[in-house]
């Protein structure tokens, strides 16, 4: 997971609590700094790794929230990106975080999707990128993209999925007594 300052919350813990028991994978966050990060709603999470000190990642994700206004001009934020995404099997981001992807210009020509509530100013990021309007979540060769805020929980189980099959999948789902809207295209806030 890699945070900022302002990033939305659920956004990252919804995909933490699906995928924090996958059997071949840890979860470790990922700052500029390491150490404390404060989210939007103010709850604090600590960084393992700075950007000068991470690991490459198979997978990686980048949160939405108030903060992606900031990191979207970030060249630190960008060239870690682009530098992880260069070995990474998969890139994934939940709400405005594709924005940031956009601008790091690593969604160019791909299909992706974001938050609908910031969709003029997310899908500006990047002209090139092949926007999605109706779509819960979006998958395009390693990248997969999610809509707003809870929809990165759903994104989350499906790539479970993708990963490990279905039955994994709704197990997780159901220890977690969440209702998972399966469906990449069922997305009741779709901009047309």
């Amino acid at each position: 997971m890699v945070i900022f300052a302002g990033f939305e919350a659920l956004d990252v813990y919804g995909p933490v609590q699906m995928w924090g028991r996958l059997p071949d994978h840890e979860v470790v966050m990922v700052a500029e700094d390491a150490g404390p990060v404060k989210s939007s709603q103010g709850a604090e999470t600590v960084a393992d790794f700075s950007f000068a000190n991470a690991p490459p990642l198979d997978v990686f994700m980048v949160p939405g929230g108030i903060g992606t206004r900031r990191e979207v001009n970030n060249p630190a934020m960008l060239e870690f990106l682009r530098r992880q995404d260069s070995s990474a099997e998969w890139t994934t981001s939940v709400c405005t975080g594709s924005a940031v992807l956009a601008k790091a210009g690593i969604l160019a020509g791909r299909r992706a999707t974001t938050n609908k509530r910031a969709w003029a100013w997310a899908t500006s990021q990047d002209q090139s990128v092949l926007w999605q309007g109706r779509a819960r979540w979006v998958t395009d060769g390693k990248y997969v993209t999610s809509s707003g805020i809870s929809a990165g929980t759903d994104m989350a189980l499906g790539f479970v999925e993708l990963l490990y099959g279905r039955a994994l999948a709704e197990r997780i789902a159901h220890g977690a007594e969440y209702m998972w809207n399966d469906d990449p295209n069922n997305d009741p806030f779709t901009i047309e």
